[in-house]
């Protein structure tokens, strides 16, 4: 799998960068949102996003709820744009907007919705002049810059790191923001990390697991969404603590499974699935071991738990496009795909 530069790879390959960029610049108006929202004492934050902006917003659940004990649930846009149904009884609640556009019809109607229901919207998004931008009470930038690929990748990782940073900033937790400052670098190593295996072993490959937990369950969805669009297999997204709930099932001799263990007490159940897997002779690769019978993807070691997650795809985004070119395809161009799809 030779490598050419892709504006799939060139983009994924800046994420490091634009994260360093990012906490940089939004260093003020994050450890005030951090200060606001202490102030505020939130009793609960809807988030509200599509695509690979909601697989942002799970690992944003798993952040707020473990670090902050606020629990985070998905508003479903088409409850505004579609039924119309006014939200109710908002007052004191985080409506949190994440859009590499902020242009899709229903996540504005929603922020429409959730104004007028009393609620504090915060909205991360890449566009500076976007209609969500301008609509939030507090606008976070994601200072990824333009984005000319289908796939988003730059734009998802700083999404990760703006939900990090304010994590950090309102817990006033030193050690993460300590973290965060230093995430850029991490990224960019882990860009450079081998995960060639795993892109051989999908070459030939129709479906396949990906499997996370807690904070790498978004990741997974993510990196299965990925291998959708650019490489056209049929990937599927389990939680570790799902996948014997009857996907198990279709696992025979061969069948490829990515597991995405996080770097914290939920990866305490991965070495006994992945020797369960590897039983089922299935083709098994594993970010965050070693675990029995798996292929070890490098991961650096010793990272802070939230900062890990963002590595992990980084090193993810380099396999997806080198496989997706030696599939026959171009991963800056999907069939059927747009950049933006807005949605009513």
């Amino acid at each position: 799998m030779s490598q050419s530069k892709t504006l799939m790879w060139t983009e994924a390959r800046e994420a490091g960068q634009i994260v360093r960029r990012q906490v940089e610049a939004n260093a003020s108006l994050m450890r005030d949102l951090g200060a606001r929202l202490r102030a505020l004492k939130p009793r609960l934050v809807l988030t509200c996003a599509r695509g690979s902006s909601d697989h942002a917003a799970g690992f944003g659940k798993y952040a707020i709820e473990t670090r902050l004990g606020v629990l985070v649930a998905s508003h479903a846009p088409s409850t505004s744009s579609i039924f119309g149904t006014p939200l109710r009884d908002l007052d004191g609640a985080l409506f949190l907007v994440i859009s590499q556009s902020g242009k899709s019809p229903d996540i504005l109607t929603s922020i429409a919705f959730a104004k007028e229901a009393g609620a504090f919207v915060v909205a991360m998004v890449n566009d500076a002049n976007s209609p969500a931008a301008k609509a939030a009470d507090v606008f976070i930038p994601l200072h990824a810059g333009p984005e000319l690929a289908v796939a988003a990748t730059k734009s998802y990782i700083a999404s990760l790191s703006a939900i990090i940073h304010l994590v950090a900033e309102w817990r006033e937790d030193a050690d993460l923001l300590t973290a965060i400052h230093q995430a850029g670098d991490h990224i960019h190593a882990a860009f450079h990390q081998d995960w060639s295996r795993v892109g051989e072993a999908l070459l030939e490959a129709n479906s396949l697991f990906v499997i996370g937990r807690g904070l790498t369950f978004g990741i997974a969805h993510e990196m299965a969404l990925k291998l959708k669009e650019t490489s056209a297999l049929h990937a599927e997204a389990f939680s570790a603590a799902e996948v014997r709930h009857g996907p198990m099932a279709i696992v025979e001799a061969g069948f490829p499974v990515i597991l995405i263990a996080p770097m914290d007490e939920a990866a305490a159940g991965f070495p006994a699935l992945s020797e369960e897997f590897a039983a089922r002779h299935a083709k098994v690769f594993a970010s965050g071991g070693p675990f029995p019978g798996a292929i070890d993807l490098p991961t650096q070691a010793g990272l802070h738990p939230l900062i890990a997650p963002l590595c992990q795809v980084s090193s993810f985004y380099a396999c997806a496009e080198a496989l997706a070119r030696a599939r026959g395809r171009n991963p800056d161009s999907p069939p059927w795909l747009n950049k933006v799809t807005e949605t009513q």
